[in-house]
């Protein structure tokens, strides 16, 4: 029986272009998943959408002396074009700047008014005398008082993920303007967390399919102790209080970034011209809910979401959050400010989608941070995909063109070899899909890539090239049996790499759409004609890898 998906994914701050620790942290399993999903016949929803108000934005925007506004329509248009271009298939990609979000967050706003989940208190707060003004969030830095990182964020620390408050930093620092600023009051808003601490703990503790880290990470912050938090700040860029008396104040974007998983199923629903979809999604009990992002935002998906939808009440709470770690690029961290990273953009725009896809999917950081290194890249590309899938492929159907006039051949009675070889591929498709219900999309790849070697050592047993001088017949029975093969993984690799599992089931003499065929193995039909065939992947050169490598670090 179909199931129903919902698929929540980190929402990018647009205020500067996508790099692969975003891609392989959660996008990309994200889509993974989804076109999984799909294309076994569930019925799902994947949304995320561009977080606009956040104090990066902010922070850029002054320092380019242009509005906000232009910062991230800039960036939300080229993350369209990236997610395009890399086969991310959202049901919608929005943003945090539309009137159906602020909708959402003002009916949320004024329930916990009501019922007492938000009050208001003064807080201490970082003021800079030099810019006459309170600090946000991410204007301050200091360092994290929990583990001693240095360059922690006054709303987080990178290194530890515990969520701060900026009076929490040590050694604070303005990063206007580099003044040590003075700690005053400031009345705002709190979410009283502290009340969900126990329902929370609970609700973590019966969900043993959680990942250990990010099981055993919200178990041991709850049993920290979960203390209230300021949902607003002192800013003039972001969601107004829905209150006379506060027009400096917005939404802290920690708490109404997070509605915009509610806010965009409703959006889509009202795009689809059915406005209730959204609670297929949301109050049947049997529909679950997984969000994607790396591990520094696991707080906020296992703890401050779930809390905000039980105070809601009525609306379902995650089923998983499968957390990556993190990317690392060459042996080292991912620095957007020293420039070493991988930026999508330009990948894009010097190589295929699939590659890149297939090498993040084989070394995703699903347990432990994974390094990215272009060498090993190339590898990948040339061996595995080139020299091994791409070659099965297509010495399969170039020796089944030139000997049978483009057809595919009648195999007879299939012999004992073929017969193993094809149950393999039938177990492989098996422990693809069981891999991708899991989400342990590295495993269920190098079990479609297994199956791709084993395909190639049966074609090089049987040598259908010497065959065809001797026995025709045992020769089509091997090429039947290998283009059965390339069907299979045609379909296993669909998840991983979209567009050559397209191409390839459009070779194989099917007009239909991919999507459309189903996760279904298609065995071929004696007499199916097909094209020519083309090579699916294309294989790369060192000095254009290296050309890659010198980039890092450099700034443009």
């Amino acid at each position: 029986m179909p199931e129903r998906i919902f698929i929540g994914v980190a929402w990018p701050y647009a205020n500067g272009s996508l790099h692969l620790g975003h891609v392989a942290g959660s996008y990309l399993p994200a889509d993974i998943f989804a076109r999984y999903h799909r294309i076994v016949g569930d019925e799902v929803l994947m949304v995320s959408g561009s977080d606009q108000h956040g104090t990066p934005i902010t922070l850029l925007a002054e320092s380019r002396k242009v509005s906000p506004r232009v910062i991230v329509d800039q960036y939300h248009k080229e993350f369209l074009e990236t997610w395009e271009k890399l086969g991310i298939t959202f049901d919608l990609f929005t943003n945090t700047g539309t009137l159906n979000h602020e909708a959402v967050v003002h009916e949320f706003f004024k329930k916990f008014v009501a019922d007492g989940t938000i009050y208001k208190a003064s807080m201490p707060q970082p003021y800079c005398e030099t810019c006459h003004r309170f600090l946000p969030d991410r204007y301050v830095e200091g360092k994290c008082p929990f583990c001693g990182f240095q360059g922690a964020r006054g709303d987080q620390c990178d290194n530890c993920g515990k969520p701060l408050d900026p009076a929490q930093l040590i050694g604070i620092k303005c990063r206007i303007s580099g003044d040590t600023p003075e700690i005053k009051d400031s009345e705002h808003f709190f979410l009283k967390l502290s009340a969900f601490e126990e329902k929370l703990l609970s609700w973590i503790q019966s969900k043993d399919h959680l990942r250990p880290d990010v099981h055993n990470f919200t178990v041991n912050y709850l049993k920290g102790g979960l203390h209230d938090r300021a949902i607003t700040r002192d800013i003039e860029w972001g969601i107004k209080i829905p209150l006379a008396g506060y027009d400096s104040k917005r939404m802290y974007v920690w708490f109404e970034a997070v509605c915009g998983y509610l806010s965009a199923s409703k959006e889509w629903a009202a795009l689809q011209k059915t406005p209730d979809k959204w609670k297929d999604f949301w109050q049947d009990l049997s529909a679950k809910s997984y969000y994607f992002m790396g591990k520094d935002n696991i707080p906020f998906h296992t703890i401050v979401w779930p809390a905000i939808l039980m105070g809601v009440g009525g609306l379902n709470l995650p089923y998983d959050v499968p957390a990556n770690q993190f990317l690392t690029l060459e042996g080292q961290k991912l620095s957007t400010s020293r420039n070493w990273a991988v930026w999508m953009p330009e990948y894009l725009s010097n190589f295929a989608p699939d590659p890149l896809r297939y090498y993040l999917s084989l070394n995703m950081p699903e347990s432990s941070d994974i390094d990215f290194s272009w060498l090993d890249f190339m590898r990948a590309n040339n061996t595995e995909l080139v020299a091994t899938y791409g070659n099965l492929v297509h010495r399969t159907l170039t020796f089944m063109h030139r000997n049978f006039d483009g057809s595919v051949p009648d195999p007879g009675e299939l012999d004992d070899e073929a017969k193993q070889v094809l149950q393999k591929c039938e177990a492989m498709l098996a422990e693809v899909a069981e891999a991708i219900r899991g989400c342990h999309f590295k495993s269920g790849l190098k079990s479609a890539m297994a199956l791709a070697k084993e395909a190639n050592r049966y074609i090089d047993g049987k040598a259908p090239w010497k065959t065809i001088k001797t026995d025709r017949q045992e020769t089509a029975r091997t090429l039947w049996t290998s283009m059965a093969l390339i069907s299979g993984l045609k379909t296993a690799f669909y998840p991983f790499l979209p567009f050559s599992s397209a191409k390839l089931h459009a070779m194989l003499g099917n007009e239909d759409a991919i999507e459309k065929a189903g996760w279904v193995w298609q065995k071929p039909k004696p007499g199916t004609k097909f094209n020519f065939p083309e090579p699916l992947f294309t294989k790369m050169e060192e000095e254009v890898i290296q050309k890659e490598i010198s980039k890092l670090g450099k700034h443009p």
